[in-house]
C-alpha cells in the first residue's frame, strides 16, 4: 500500500486557494512573444496559478533543454517523452533567445530552469552554461537565478552551471524523504541534499534555495526535519506552497494545508537559521523571486 494518503475524492478547494484569472491580454501577448522565440516557460508547462500576475507584471520562469522531460515526477505536468523523439534536439539558439526575450522584457532578475535531459552526457550542463552567460552578456546589470536537476549527482554538471555567474542557485527538493519513491521515482533525496550542499561549497558567495510542496501525505515533523536537512546542507533560503493537482493524470492532493501550518512553517525554518522562508499555500519555488532574493541579502547583511 502507497505511503500516501488515500483518497476517494478530490478535496474541496479552499478559498484562500482561488486566484481570480483576470490578466487574458497580459497572457496572450506574452505567450505570443514566447513562440516566436520558440521559448517555454515553467509557468505554462507546470500549470501555475500565478501565471495571470507574474505575466501581468512582466515575470516569466524561462524553461530550457526544450519542453520534454525525461523524467515522470508524479506531481508534474510538463510533458514527458522519449529522446528518440525528434523535439528532443537541443536549439543551439535557445540561449541567446532567452537573453533577448529577457531584454525585451527589461528583466533585472531572472529565472531559468529546465526539463531532466538525463539521456544527455551533461545532463544539458553546457547548455545552462552557455543560456547563463547569455544573460549575463544582454543584461549585465541583471541578477540570475537558476532552477537546476540534479543531474544525476554530477557535481563536474553543477560546478559548470556555477562558474557561468548565477546569483542563486535553486534546485528542489519537492517533498519529504519518505515519499520520494512516490513523487520522484527517478530522483533520490540525499542526491539532491548533495548536490544543494556542493553548490554551497563550490561557490560560497552565491545563494543557495530550495523549495518544497506540501498536500501529498507528509506529515509536520517530516516537513520539519527536510528544514533541518536543508539548514544542514547551508541552504539559505527555503520555499514551501500547496501541491496543486495540475491534471487528472497527477498524483491527488491528499489535504490542503491550511495558511496557519504554512505561517508555522515559515516560523520554524526561521527559527532554525534559513535566512529567508517563504511560506504560504499559493507559493512557488519561482514566485516573487527578485523578492525573495533581496530579503535574502538584506538578512545575511544583519
Amino acid at each position: 500500500m502507497s505511503d500516501l494518503v488515500q483518497i476517494t475524492a478530490r478535496p474541496r478547494l479552499p478559498e484562500w486557494l482561488r486566484k481570480p484569472e483576470t490578466h487574458f491580454e497580459s497572457v496572450h501577448l506574452l505567450k505570443r512573444e514566447l513562440r516566436q522565440k520558440r521559448l517555454h516557460t515553467v509557468c505554462e508547462s507546470a500549470r501555475c496559478p500565478n501565471i495571470h500576475e507574474c505575466f501581468h507584471r512582466g515575470a516569466a520562469t524561462f524553461m530550457i533543454l526544450g519542453n520534454l522531460c525525461t523524467r515522470g515526477c508524479a506531481f508534474c505536468s510538463v510533458p514527458k517523452g522519449s529522446p528518440a523523439k525528434r523535439e528532443f534536439t537541443l536549439d543551439p539558439e535557445e540561449p541567446e533567445h532567452v537573453a533577448a526575450m529577457a531584454a525585451e522584457m527589461d528583466l533585472r532578475y531572472v529565472v531559468i530552469t529546465s526539463v531532466n535531459r538525463d539521456e544527455l552526457p551533461d545532463g544539458g550542463s553546457h547548455h545552462w552554461a552557455e543560456t547563463v552567460r547569455a544573460v549575463r552578456r544582454r543584461l549585465p546589470h541583471a541578477k540570475v537565478e537558476v532552477l537546476t536537476p540534479d543531474f544525476c549527482g554530477d557535481t563536474d554538471a553543477v560546478a559548470r552551471v556555477l562558474d557561468a555567474g548565477p546569483h542563486v542557485f535553486n534546485h528542489n527538493m519537492e517533498t519529504v524523504q519518505r515519499l520520494y519513491a512516490r513523487v520522484r521515482p527517478q530522483a533520490r533525496y540525499q542526491q539532491s541534499l548533495d548536490v544543494l550542499a556542493f553548490a554551497r561549497r563550490y561557490q560560497p558567495a552565491t545563494l543557495t534555495k530550495s523549495g518544497l510542496m506540501v498536500g501529498l501525505g507528509e506529515r509536520v515533523e517530516e516537513v520539519e526535519e527536510l528544514l533541518r536537512d536543508l539548514r544542514a546542507a547551508d541552504v539559505h533560503i527555503a520555499t514551501i506552497g500547496q501541491y496543486l493537482q495540475p491534471t487528472r493524470r497527477n498524483m491527488p492532493v491528499a489535504e490542503y494545508v491550511t495558511p496557519e501550518r504554512f505561517a508555522a512553517y515559515e516560523r520554524y525554518g526561521q527559527s532554525i537559521g534559513f535566512e529567508m522562508v517563504f511560506s504560504g499555500p499559493l507559493v512557488r519555488s519561482s514566485y516573487m523571486a527578485d523578492r525573495v532574493e533581496e530579503n535574502a541579502v538584506s538578512a545575511r547583511r544583519d
